[in-house]
């Protein structure tokens, strides 16, 4: 479901401090967007009510789940919100274990060269390099030269629009966009005139 998901718009969209009393308006938003992808990452105020919020509001083909999730329990806990989707900032063999095991899509992160081969053979397919500003797009395009081709490689933090085309002709296959789609406090208007610039960048 993660590829056709990135396939319909290849964002992950990370909502970072939302709550849950506004998590569907929010998530009703980015859908209209196109945005197939939804993370509440878990260092947010009552994460796991949110992730509810959103898997009961959001259509059956829009994948919702957290973020920041660095404990394999915590894998259990969304699935029981209703997640599908487990994204980390590192490589953690535990987490990518549990989420396989509950057969849920698992986005683990990266850094290095060693790193991404770990991922990759404890199951992972999809890899998150992060931060990827940090790195650059170069830093992207000599991984691939060595990673197994069913490797998919996302862009996330410290990306916007202005850097979409040089990621992808780098061999990015989509983006986490944090701050620049959605920052804590920000209005339902808002997010929708910021989705609609990424959104219409990114495609």
């Amino acid at each position: 479901m993660i590829s056709e998901a990135l396939e319909a718009l290849p964002l992950v969209a990370i909502l970072r401090g939302i709550n849950p009393g506004e998590a569907a308006a929010i998530g009703d938003v980015l859908y209209e967007h196109g945005v197939r992808c939804v993370e509440v990452p878990l260092n947010s105020p009552s994460p796991f009510d949110s992730i509810r919020e959103l898997a009961r509001s959001l259509p059956d083909d829009c994948l919702v789940g957290a973020g920041t999730v660095i404990c394999a329990a915590d894998v259990d806990r969304v699935e029981d919100a209703g997640g599908k989707l487990i994204v980390t900032p590192n490589t953690s063999e535990d987490v990518i274990n549990a989420s396989l095991a509950a057969d849920m899509h698992i986005v683990p992160g990266f850094a290095t060269a060693t790193e991404a081969f770990r991922a990759l053979h404890f199951g992972a397919t999809y890899l998150k390099l992060f931060p990827a500003n940090t790195y650059g797009p170069d830093h992207l395009r000599a991984l691939l030269a060595v990673l197994p081709k069913e490797a998919r490689l996302l862009a996330v933090g410290g990306i916007g629009p202005r850097d979409f085309v040089e990621w992808r002709e780098a061999g990015a296959v989509g983006f986490g966009i944090g701050s620049e789609l959605y920052r804590a406090g920000d209005s339902v208007a808002v997010v929708r005139e910021k989705s609609g610039v990424i959104c219409a960048a990114i495609q």
